[in-house]
């Protein structure tokens, strides 16, 4: 009786969120077990930096192209089946890794190949996901759910790279992949009884074309707050994100440690993700959610400069926690100011544009600080990263100062 006085609990405890949640934790632990394994894989291969660089940018490229269309999707389809028939094609990217490992055949070029085709899936699929949990749960408990929903993705950032760390060091990379592939399956069940089977097709009966794409995208930008929270989200994923997909570089090259350091720095930041989350569930929704995105978009920016001087390996896992919790608290307040502010006929762009700006800008910042590794080592690539960080979350900060 006492458990069901508890919000977050009885949320946990509904039948389709807790449900749509578990599935969702079960397949983020396998695309977190991968997100271990294919950088170590590609350096494995010979991969040099600026590659290890565009295969990020390949896995996120596709936002920026297909993201808006994936929001139009969101607010004109079943989102159900458009979750479906896109989690299912990307399943087969991890199934044919574990064929092609099999069979001693893996080229750093595949690995590129494979993930441009998640980026697209992703794409086309990310703002139905987003979004779906707007359905689930009434307008008042979304900033309970949006931080559940962090919450479940933190822990798998959590679990995933410490079951990669040991399938790696035990099977080889064929292990995580396989995890990766297996994680799908409950997901896609789920998937298809999250919504009725006619679910929400909001503005069904207007055509689809580039006119009414552009009349929700600037629907979304005409509103201040989303707009600065957009411009948040944009500058922790260019500059901030970037020490995540290098961080196997750091580890190994700069910090001379091998796949347990970096799956341990890799699990750190779910740690410090996972704690983030808990904070803001325990803060409550009447919190200013601009002032602590700003803060803590300054935290994270902080840790990348601290990661670019650091040179004591044991370190990195306690930077990482705190970089996972500002990092969390930053782009999660962000997406329920966007969830909670955006019209009902347009939340599906505007979370679309959110995951733009996320994803997007993760594919743009991966691309570019490669190139900065590749010339000038991963740590001066971070200090500058980390620099122009802090000097862009002031400018937003003191923009957002001015929202009403």
């Amino acid at each position: 009786m006492v458990l069901h006085k508890s919000p977050t609990l009885a949320l946990l405890l509904s039948r389709r969120f807790g449900t749509f949640w578990l599935a969702s934790l079960l397949s983020n632990i396998g695309t977190w077990a991968q997100q271990v394994a294919q950088p170590w894989l590609m350096l494995s291969l010979g991969a040099s930096p600026m590659l290890l660089g565009l295969d990020n940018f390949a896995l996120g490229a596709p936002v920026l192209l297909l993201t808006l269309l994936g929001g139009a999707l969101a607010d004109r389809t079943d989102r159900r089946k458009t979750i479906f028939l896109f989690q299912f094609a990307q399943m087969w990217c991890p199934v044919l890794i574990v064929g092609l490992l099999w069979a001693h055949a893996i080229q750093p070029w595949m690995v590129v190949g494979l993930s441009l085709v998640v980026g697209i899936t992703d794409a086309l699929s990310m703002p139905s996901f987003q979004s779906i949990v707007g359905t689930l749960v009434p307008r008042e408990q979304m900033p309970t759910a949006i931080a559940l929903n962090s919450t479940q993705f933190n822990l798998s950032r959590i679990l995933g790279p410490a079951i990669a760390g040991v399938l790696m060091a035990s099977v080889g990379a064929l292990g995580a992949f396989s995890v990766s592939a297996l994680s799908y399956v409950p997901f896609l069940a789920v998937a298809l009884w999250i919504l009725p089977r006619h679910g929400v097709r909001r503005g069904a009966e207007a055509p689809l074309s580039l006119q009414a794409l552009k009349a929700s995208v600037r629907q979304v930008l005409g509103q201040p707050v989303l707009r600065w929270a957009l411009l948040s989200v944009s500058v922790n994923s260019v500059l901030c994100a970037p020490l995540i997909a290098f961080c196997p570089v750091l580890v190994r090259d700069a910090l001379h440690g091998d796949v347990a350091e970096f799956s341990t720095a890799a699990a750190a930041f779910g740690v410090g993700g996972m704690l983030g989350a808990l904070g803001l569930l325990a803060l409550g929704p009447q919190h200013d959610r601009r002032r602590l995105c700003a803060w803590f978009g300054m935290l994270f920016a902080a840790l990348v400069l601290l990661a670019g001087r650091n040179q004591v390996l044991a370190l990195l896992p306690a930077m990482f926690v705190l970089a996972g919790i500002g990092m969390t608290v930053s782009n999660t307040s962000a997406n329920t100011l966007i969830q909670s502010q955006a019209p009902l006929h347009i939340r599906g762009q505007a979370v679309s544009m959110f995951m733009l700006a996320m994803r997007g800008g993760i594919a743009l910042g991966a691309l570019l600080t490669g190139a900065l590794v590749s010339g000038l080592g991963v740590q001066t690539a971070l200090l500058i990263n980390g620099a122009l960080a802090m000097l862009a979350h002031l400018l937003v900060a003191w923009r957002g100062s001015r929202v009403g």
